[in-house]
């Protein structure tokens, strides 16, 4: 055994003994387990369990599905009747392998309360809705191809996608809670699932103790017409800090030129590459074309260690060394097909956003001046057009109004939801901050000094009691000037 692995099965036997004698929380039978993130790479010990409920909440007595649910009990002893949840983004991804992947994000609030994750309906192990082929919704993929990826989808599941929406899942988040016996949920939700966060207080308020929004997603706003502005709106904002910087415009004085004769000519012609796989080594054959420099653009910018590299991988590519862009590439596609199970994807997106679609000549003509262009939009349309809808609760897109603490979270850089969607929700909270971090990307709980802020709210219930000096400390990570790193 390695020493990781020493200390996983250490933590392990430390956490069984913190737990023994408990065979149940509530009415759940929990034994004990290891959480996972999708790549396999980082683990966590927990309880885990299941809990069962009906596939169509309008037919109690319809087939039934086991939710998958874990705890990772708090680290000091005593009556713990309130938890924190984590309600993972996507739509799609799992909240326990979110959980493994970013436990460090958590680790003060830990301390003292219970974690409990549940796997949203059609992902993870809860009845995952997972497709042999997960279409990339967001990349230029022409309408029919599109279309039969989405058939070949809907003929693989083994069940009716339609009930495993966000109307439904909140409705299975309370009764995990009440089933676990705890009073009340301090809720943390990232991207997505800031929305689940958000229409779980509008059911549950006495159940609700804050809310903790990372990459908020407002109740108001239909996904979809934004995607391809917004990135090109990241984009732009990091060929102006190239600009601004001595170092990085002396060595890439060209950058968004570049990129746009890239674009132009992998549009025109992709380029067949043979390299090693960037997680198995295996040498593979590509055909590197805009599909493929568009993935890597826009997956990139969702963090800051992402936009780092962009700049020396889209001058590198502009001058004929495209192994680099096209091995990240790779590693970020196939990274989101393993964390995102499509089919639950294209319920959400397709019974909460599209229908809510509305779009003007100006919105078209936004779109043709983004870098993704109208793809991502119609890639959607194409999928909506044949996959079925499910329930909506009727206010799930009203303004929340809500003088319950609530914690928002930004990245001034984020290329799907910027700080404006957060100061949109933040509209209807009466005790709210929102902090915005210069230069970071999608998702922003895990950097700094933020987990300790996270815990100082959750404790304190007060988000205008925090100081947040130390949050100007957190920076950007350097740009790459070339691939041994940035400069001095």
């Amino acid at each position: 055994m390695t020493d990781s692995g020493h200390a996983l099965a250490s933590t392990a036997l430390c956490l069984s003994l913190l737990v023994t004698g408990i065979a149940s929380a509530g009415t759940i039978a929990l034994s004990d387990c290891v959480l996972e993130d999708a790549s396999g790479v980082r683990a966590t010990p927990a309880r885990c369990g299941t809990l069962s409920v009906a596939v169509d909440p309008a037919d109690p007595d319809s087939a039934s599905i086991d939710l998958h649910i874990a705890i990772i009990p708090a680290l000091t002893e005593g009556a713990n009747d309130v938890a924190y949840t984590v309600l993972a983004g996507g739509p799609g991804g799992s909240a326990t392998e979110f959980y493994a992947a970013y436990a460090q994000a958590f680790r003060y609030v830990h301390r003292h309360m219970d974690i409990v994750l549940v796997d949203q309906r059609g992902t993870g192990k809860s009845a995952a809705l997972d497709c042999p082929q997960p279409p990339d919704l967001d990349m230029d993929v022409s309408t029919e191809t599109m279309t039969a990826l989405t058939r070949e989808c809907l003929e693989s599941l083994e069940r009716d996608p339609a009930p495993f929406t966000t109307s439904v899942a909140v409705r299975d988040l309370e009764a995990v809670r009440a089933a676990l016996d705890y009073q009340a949920l301090h809720l943390y939700g990232g991207s997505y699932g800031t929305r689940v966060a958000m229409h779980y207080l509008r059911r549950y308020p006495a159940q609700t103790k804050s809310l903790i929004l990372d990459g908020v997603v407002p109740p108001g706003l239909a996904l979809g017409p934004d995607i391809a502005p917004r990135a090109q709106q990241a984009l732009d904002r990091l060929f102006e800090r190239c600009a601004a910087d001595e170092a990085c415009q002396r060595r890439f004085p060209d950058l968004a030129a570049q990129f746009d004769t890239l674009r132009a000519q992998l549009a025109e012609r992709a380029v067949p590459l043979t390299l090693p796989h960037p997680v198995s080594g295996e040498q593979v054959e590509i055909e590197f074309g805009s599909t493929a420099l568009l993935t890597a653009v826009r997956l990139l910018s969702y963090n800051d260690n992402g936009v780092a590299l962009l700049p020396l991988l889209i001058s590198s590519a502009a001058e004929g060394q495209l192994t680099p862009l096209a091995a990240q590439s790779l590693m970020v596609a196939e990274g989101l097909g393993e964390a995102l199970s499509a089919g639950m994807h294209n319920t959400v997106v397709c019974s909460e956003d599209l229908p809510f679609v509305h779009m003007s000549q100006d919105q078209w003509l936004a779109l043709d001046h983004s870098y993704l262009g109208r793809a991502p939009l119609e890639g959607l349309q194409a999928v909506c057009s044949i996959w079925p809808t499910g329930p909506v609760d009727a206010d799930l897109h009203e303004p929340l109004i809500s003088s319950h603490p609530v914690l928002l979270l930004s990245g001034s850089d984020d290329p799907i939801t910027p700080p404006a969607y957060a100061e949109m929700a933040q509209q209807g909270f009466s005790k709210s901050r929102h902090l915005v971090l210069e230069g970071q990307g999608h998702g922003v709980a895990a950097l700094g000094c933020l987990p300790r802020l996270i815990d100082e709210f959750v404790t304190s219930g007060d988000a205008s009691s925090i100081d947040i000096r130390c949050v100007e400390r957190i920076a950007p990570a350097p740009i790459f000037l070339d691939f041994s790193g940035p400069g001095p």
